[in-house]
């Protein structure tokens, strides 16, 4: 069974409330800056802000796969161009949130991604805002009414056929396999030229270690750093196939009731890249995915307490969207940075069985072989055939019988001899 647990400290009960927003909100003029904008401290620290004078994003889909964004925050008016459910929990369209706990969840990395605030300089904005979201709604756990591999290779495929051109799943299953199905919805998604973007989990909800889907070749896996740039003690966790890192603490979101929270986890860290892909997206239309993911990785800024590149806890570094939106001279590659989910594929799964044939094969005509000669008995050196019997067992019985009557005639008569030797004189 595949046991989710959310690369976040994601549940209500661990974010913390901060003010209301909507529509009143957007129609206040605040005499100083926002606080809400003030305290996306990752806008101006990792080059958002910078990466802005070239593009915010338009023109390019993010898929969230997640609990469903809301609809109601003003954050999100015009932002959502589509959605569906994959769960059969929520409504056709993806917008109503699934799930007890976890309910908020999709619409706090939406917002992250693509929130698009409550006014020019107010209100929740995300790290892409003219770029559009696409609401895949999924359940976990066991009450979930369909199981949960199904789901989310039904998500991207969705995603895919409906124009994602950048795929965020900040979710882990805390254990290093997938299953097989989702080998052919990953490949889907690589070969239409999709980017995926994919949460690195929380020591803090008991990952330890990078959990499916972080761990499968090609998705751009996120670590998460605190406030100063380095990793998170809780809400990050390590292994070598993370790719970059970003803030993942003190992180802002827009439940689905409009209430802004503050939370930490790599849930959040992965809307910011995936944001930052966008960007890339929009900038550089020329790209394909290897190679926005390519720019994202060269172009990160080495961190602190990283000991190798990529490092097991940061990856190539820290995130720097101006860069990975106006570089000059990121070399293009021709593979994916991350790795080639065909040749993994290729190497770790069993080798598909040739099909039985429909018919039959023909028969083919063999010529009869030559009667065989008459076999001869097999002889043994040490057993008398006709021939020894007649001339040579015979003739020496014959030979050694007479020689035992001639010395037995012999033998008598000297017995006689000696007893006439021996009679008394008279």
């Amino acid at each position: 069974m595949i046991r989710r647990l959310l690369a976040a400290a994601a549940s209500a009960a661990v974010a913390t409330t901060l003010v209301a927003a909507g529509p009143a909100a957007a129609q206040a003029a605040p005499a100083e800056p926002d606080p809400v904008r003030a305290a996306e401290y990752w806008l101006a620290d990792y080059g958002i802000e910078q990466a802005w004078q070239t593009t915010r994003g338009a023109g390019v889909k993010i898929a969230v796969i997640d609990t469903g964004i809301g609809r109601g925050p003003v954050e999100f008016a015009g932002a959502v161009a589509d959605g569906t459910d994959v769960s059969g929990a929520g409504s056709p369209d993806g917008r109503t949130p699934v799930g007890a706990v976890d309910k908020d969840h999709g619409s706090w990395v939406a917002s992250l991604a693509a929130g698009r605030g409550t006014g020019p300089d107010t209100g929740m904005i995300g790290v892409a805002p003219e770029a559009q979201l696409l609401s895949v709604s999924v359940a976990f756990g066991s009450s979930a009414p369909r199981s949960f591999s199904d789901q989310i290779a039904d998500a991207i495929r969705w995603s895919v056929d409906n124009g994602a051109d950048v795929i965020n799943m900040s979710l882990t299953t805390n254990v290093p396999d997938w299953p097989e199905s989702w080998d052919d919805a990953f490949l889907y998604a690589f070969e239409n030229d999709v980017v995926i973007v994919v949460a690195a989990g929380n020591r803090g909800s008991g990952t330890t270690r990078v959990g499916a889907p972080a761990t499968i070749p090609g998705v751009l896996t996120v670590g998460g750093v605190d406030r100063s740039g380095k990793a998170s003690v809780d809400a990050s966790t390590q292994g070598i196939t993370i790719g970059v890192s970003a803030p993942s603490e003190e992180l802002v979101g827009v439940s689905a009731d409009s209430t802004l929270v503050s939370w930490d986890g790599t849930s959040g860290a992965a809307p910011i890249v995936a944001g930052i892909a966008a960007l890339v997206r929009a900038a550089h239309p020329e790209l394909d995915a290897n190679n926005v993911i390519n720019r994202i990785v060269k172009t990160a800024r080495p961190a602190a307490g990283a000991t190798d590149v990529p490092d097991v806890l940061y990856g190539y570094g820290l995130i720097d969207a101006a860069a990975a939106v106006s570089a000059p001279g990121v070399s293009s590659v021709t593979a994916n940075p991350m790795g080639n989910l065909e040749d993994w594929v290729r190497l770790y799964r069993r080798a598909p069985v040739a099909p039985l044939p429909d018919e039959p094969a023909p028969t083919v005509e063999v010529p009869a072989l030559p009667e065989a000669d008459l076999a001869t008995r097999a002889t043994s050196p040490l057993l008398p055939d006709g021939g020894t019997v007649l001339y040579g067992t015979l003739p020496l019985a014959l030979l050694t019988t007479t020689a035992i009557l001639v010395a037995l005639g012999v033998t008598a008569a000297v017995r006689r001899i000696r007893l006439a030797s021996r009679a008394p004189s008279r």
